[in-house]
């Protein structure tokens, strides 16, 4: 089996990623309309004032007033997860992006602010799957079938958020 077109979907769901902080920084408006969906599923975890990628993506922000930097320390991908750490310059605000990249596109993203996040990816792929329920089976004492543990094991974990100086609550992104 050949693994180079999964590298290649995952260098390419990287490169949309890091063209839209590009895009973003430099306030390229075309760019950002061209690399996420229309219906960007948006998902928020941290405090409502801090809101700064939904403000700067939906204009609610002027550039004079405001400025997140959206510079990028850490970029780790997993298929069409690309997961983007980093901190504000004074380390008192740390992020991560899940971004979902979809044919090219971007059609969700997981904001998390000053929040330790672990992503463990579900189940085991080397796992044959549950056969077939069969009912003449003398065995099967159950019409649920057996029930089997899944294994979920930590693929990647926040390194930012410990550098804000506070406690920060920790949440678990299931890929």
């Amino acid at each position: 089996m050949s693994y180079e077109p999964l590298v290649e979907e995952t260098n390419k769901n990287q490169e949309v990623v890091l063209a839209l902080y590009e895009a973003l920084n430099t306030r390229d408006v075309e760019t950002v309309h061209k690399i996420l969906a229309p219906d960007l599923e948006w998902w928020f975890h941290g405090p409502p004032t801090h809101q700064f990628l939904m403000r700067l993506l939906t204009g609610a922000s002027s550039e004079d007033s405001f400025r997140f930097e959206v510079d990028p320390l850490s970029v780790t991908t997993f298929g069409p997860t690309v997961i983007v750490e980093g901190c504000d310059h004074s380390r008192s605000i740390s992020w991560v992006h899940a971004w979902t990249v979809t044919d090219g596109i971007i059609t969700q993203v997981r904001e998390y602010l000053n929040t330790s996040l672990t992503v463990t990816r579900l189940g085991n792929p080397t796992q044959s799957p549950p056969s077939d329920y069969n009912p003449s089976s003398s065995s099967s004492s159950s019409s649920t079938g057996e029930i089997t543990s899944v294994h979920c094991p930590s693929v990647w974990e926040s390194s930012f958020s410990n550098r804000v100086g506070k406690s920060v609550p920790g949440l678990v992104l299931a890929i």
